[in-house]
């Protein structure tokens, strides 16, 4: 035990420096005359007082370890996520702001070279990467797309209300874990039944193999207490809306939204997002759409919501936006929202509306995504100018294909003989399909001799395009 003297967060480097002044001490480092010395002039007058003068005797070695450590961790963790395909920029920005988890492959590093400590010796490079590559890879698999959000959030991913579970159990996905978890729900009881969360779903249409698969993905949803937290938030979910037959993507998707606190955490969340204009009739759809909107933190909202202001979105536009395309709120504003507002900006096109008719473009990546469509046109003699305005009449444009839709269906236009504004006038043109719509609405145009404005050839109706054919003909 520790002295009231000593805070809870120096525990850890308190035992690491007893370790090391008892091991200078046997080892010869340290005399007991020095120790005595110590005692005598009052550096140590207690028991309690040699616990703080034997952290303090090793304070500059240790710290500069510790240190060295936390960079090279940082480095490993920023390696491993720019290999997961995050641009450098933003896995240097996660590693640097995520104190709580290189702490926590600090205590890895602690655990694997104990005997390193002893001597003194700082880690080398390849030493921490054959330690912490394969955790990370491990919770890589465990977590999936959820992984930044582990990293950031640490010790707690998912703020939510946990089972009393260890964090090795939440949050470090070794195979035993993973089996004693899908050993949980495999197992029969002694009276030979399946268990009862099992039971449970089984009963809402999900297969065993389905439950299985959740607890790999997350193997503390196999502690979960089926009254305490499962059958709340299922009630939950069926009372705002959600069929039966939706409760198991849901579960699927998002399992750990089962371990979150109904009256802490999510109908406050609910509340609040009501209130900034959530449409509390589309929960069901929200929900549905996009279980892990519910699990990001009070303050993660508030950034985005402020984010959206700041970008000149009114508060009634905010909630329409987050209804319909709830995975805006998966976006970091510093990695995601801002970049692509800029870049934007910076072709001519308005953001605050962009967002509004597009939000899932906010999600792309700017250089491998963003920009390449932007080089499509200008490489056709478009101007940035002309781009800003076919982004601002059709926000989807960056979103869409080069390959599958927007080479084919160019070079297709130019067969047409149409002015090239013409799809500065209409670049909706993109949305149509080919095949069943663009050639056999310009085959039927030219065969009855007619020429349409690209926008009344492909926007009206099968009616109306025939009765503007027949009029143009001189059919009336």
């Amino acid at each position: 035990s520790f002295p009231d003297n000593i805070p809870f967060a120096m525990h850890n480097h308190v035992r690491l420096s007893v370790y090391l002044f008892l091991t200078n001490l046997l080892h010869g480092s340290m005399s007991h005359t020095q120790v005595i010395f110590m005692v005598h002039m009052n550096y140590v007058a207690d028991a309690d007082d040699l616990l703080v003068a034997s952290a303090h005797s090793s304070t500059t070695a240790l710290s500069r370890l510790l240190a060295a450590e936390r960079e090279e961790a940082k480095a490993v963790l920023s390696l491993f996520l720019r290999q997961k395909g995050l641009r450098s920029a933003v896995a240097a920005r996660i590693a640097n702001k995520s104190d709580g988890f290189i702490e926590h492959l600090s205590s890895k590093l602690q655990s694997a070279y104990r005997s390193r400590y002893a001597e003194g010796r700082e880690l080398s490079t390849p030493e921490i990467r054959d330690a912490l590559l394969p955790y990370l890879e491990a919770l890589s698999k465990e977590h999936g797309d959820s992984l930044v959000e582990v990293v950031e959030n640490f010790p707690d991913p998912f703020s939510a209300e946990r089972e009393s579970l260890s964090y090795s159990m939440i949050l470090t996905p070794t195979s035993s874990n993973k089996q004693k978890a899908i050993a949980r729900v495999s197992t029969p009881t002694s009276g030979g039944a399946l268990p009862e969360l099992v039971l449970y779903l089984l009963d809402y249409g999900m297969d065993h193999e389905e439950i299985k698969n959740v607890v790999r993905k997350f193997p503390a949803f196999a502690y979960y207490n089926v009254d305490r937290k499962i059958k709340p938030l299922v009630e939950l979910l069926l009372e705002l809306g959600v069929p039966r037959s939706g409760i198991p993507g849901i579960i699927r998707k998002r399992p750990q939204l089962c371990g979150i606190s109904l009256t802490d955490n999510l109908k406050p969340m609910m509340a609040y997002m009501e209130n900034i204009g959530v449409n509390k009739a589309q929960w069901s759809k929200v929900i549905c759409r996009f279980p892990a909107f519910l699990t990001y933190s009070r303050q993660k909202v508030e950034m985005t919501v402020s984010y959206l202001t700041e970008l000149g979105v009114s508060k009634e536009n905010i909630g329409k936006i987050l209804t319909r395309c709830p995975h805006l709120m998966s976006y970091s504003v510093n990695d995601n929202l801002r970049p692509t507002a800029d870049y934007f900006r910076s072709i001519g096109a308005d953001a605050a509306s962009l967002i509004q008719k597009c939000p899932q473009a906010f999600g792309l990546n700017i250089e491998s995504k963003l920009k390449p469509i932007t080089e499509f046109f200008l490489e056709r003699e478009f101007s940035i100018e002309e781009i800003g305005i076919m982004v601002n009449r059709f926000g989807i444009i960056h979103t869409l294909s080069l390959q599958e839709n927007l080479i084919p269906k160019y070079e297709y236009f130019l067969t047409m003989g149409y002015p090239r504004y013409e799809l500065v006038k209409f670049p909706q043109y993109f949305g149509y399909s080919l095949e069943q719509r663009i050639k056999p609405r310009y085959a039927r145009m030219t065969g009855c001799g007619v020429r349409l404005i690209l926008n009344q050839m492909l926007s009206v109706s099968e009616t109306r395009f025939e009765e503007i054919l027949q009029k143009k003909s001189g059919g009336f």
